[in-house]
Formats: structure tokens, sequence, C-alpha cells
């Protein structure tokens, strides 16, 4: 993907600034009348003859635009080349490249609920990276879009988790297509870009929703593991033994999270205790996509 940087530079010009000064009438001492008057009239016009080759000099030596430099805004695109992918038959995020093997992608489902901007600052402290997929009944006021906004101007990519969070299976392919665009659109009004990713509730996908998905130029996206659902899980210290220490944490495991307090509670200790077991966190910017 690509993102933009301005960088401006301004030149400021100096200007030297003279004055004629006044001649003292007590300085002409005994010269005559027509002396002191041709006297003074010399000493203005050098005076003015300074002044005029000290302003002269200055503008000389006014700065110069360097070779490379400009005086207008210049637009600086820094491109992202993808390293990973989705791999559908797991979820997980696979190296196209060279890249690491060993890395974790963190999703955020179910934002902004309520706690969506105090997990995307506790990430943003920590710089791990990771998806906020938001859904349209926490998007119904200016106050939450706002939120959302501010969650991608920080960095953190915004994924479509459908409107109203229903089972895509139990819903008609007209009621499917309303649930899946209505967040895009949304979501472009919010921070000016499409959703790239998409994840379906409760992970159920219909034929038709994948088919509209991939029309929409979306990567489908479910998950490797996630268990702050699990009420024996509903803490802080049990989220994140389980998050760090499951069995299922593999080389490019997708972790599934949600906009709750445990989760919230527990998230720096979950992305301290995946580093010390030496993942890295995944950049999603540098997973392909179609868009």
């Amino acid at each position: 993907m690509k993102k933009l940087y301005t960088a401006g530079l301004a030149l400021f010009l100096l200007a030297g600034c003279g004055q004629v000064q006044n001649e003292d009438p007590q300085s002409t001492g005994d010269k005559t009348k027509d002396e002191q008057t041709d006297e003074v009239k010399d000493s203005v016009d050098k005076s003015t003859s300074d002044q005029n080759n000290e302003e002269n000099n200055n503008l000389e030596e006014e700065p110069t635009v360097e070779q490379g430099e400009t005086n207008t805004e210049e637009e600086m695109v820094v491109e992202k080349t993808p390293q990973y992918k989705v791999n559908e038959a797991n979820w997980s995020i696979e190296p196209i490249t060279d890249a690491n093997e060993k890395v974790v992608l963190l999703t955020i489902d179910d934002a902004p609920d309520q706690h969506a901007l105090q997990m995307a600052t506790t990430l943003k402290e920590l710089k791990a990276p990771a998806i906020f997929f938001v859904n349209g009944h926490f998007l119904d006021t200016p106050e939450e879009k706002e939120i959302v906004k501010k969650i991608h101007e920080m960095g953190f990519l915004i994924g479509n988790h459908t409107y109203s969070h229903s089972s895509l299976p139990d819903l008609t392919q007209e009621e499917q297509k309303e649930e899946i665009l209505s967040i895009n659109k949304i979501v472009e009004e919010v921070i000016g870009e499409k959703p790239k990713f998409f994840r379906a509730p409760f992970g159920q996908n219909t034929d038709f929703s994948k088919e509209l998905v991939a029309q929409e130029g979306m990567i489908l996206m479910n998950w490797t593991y996630g268990y702050d659902w699990e009420a024996k899980y509903q803490t802080k210290e049990a989220l994140a033994d389980i998050m760090v220490n499951t069995p299922y944490l593999n080389n490019g495991a997708n972790l599934l999270m949600h906009d709750r307090s445990w989760t919230n509670e527990a998230l720096s200790d979950i992305v301290n205790g995946l580093r010390k077991k030496g993942f890295e966190i995944v950049d999603p910017e540098l997973i392909q996509t179609t868009i």
C-alpha cells in the first residue's frame, strides 16, 4: 500500500536595513558655511551609497536553494512490498518472500465497543501492529466514528466485521450484501478508504459472501485461536497465560481477540509474552491484498 507523507522546505529572505545618521552640529569645527554645506552633502551622498552597497551585498549573500531542495511542497510515496499472504486452508500468515516465519498477527473484533481506543493506545506504545475489525452497530454515532478515525490515524488497519454481527448463513443474499457493503461504505466515509480484510461473524461464510468479498477486493480472514469469549479466560491473568502458552501458538498464528475489558487489561502481557517466545508481531500492511 501506499502512504503519503509531505515535506516542505521554506526559505526566509533576510534584508539589510541601513539608516542615514545626521551630523552632530558641534562636530563641524571652524569650517566655512559653504565648506560645511559641501561636507554635509558629501556625507549624505556617501551614507546613501554605503547603504545601497550594504543592501546589495546582503541580497547577494541570501541563501540559495541547494541542489535537490525545493521551495514547494513535494509528495513522497513510501511503498510497502507485500511479504506475507493469508493461507485460507488454516488462516495463518505465511511468507511469500524470505521474510521472518516466526510471526503472529493480532486482530481485535467487535470494535469500537468500549475499549478499542485504549487497546489501540496500548498497542501503539508497544509498537505492535494489529487489525481492528469493526461492526456497524458500534458506528452509529459521531463519537464512535471519531474513535475509529483515531485508531486508523494511529496506524492500525480497519477491517469489516459486518453491520450487525449476524450469522451470514441465516440471512438472505440481499441481507448478506447489506451487512457487508454497508460497513465498507461507512468505513470509507470515516477514514477515506475501504477495508482490505473481511471477517465473518463466528467465522461463518457462505458461497455468496465469499464471492461478494472477492468482488470488493477484500481478503477473507478467520483465525488460528482465540479464548476471550470463554468464561474461564475472562480475567487478565488467565487470558494472558492461555494466549501465550496455548499449544496452537505456531509460526504465522492468527490471534483473535475482542473489545472486552479483560482483553484490554491482558493485552500488554500478551504482546510481551509472545515476544519473549521469539515471535514478531507482523505488520498487516505487509500482507498481500488486492486493493
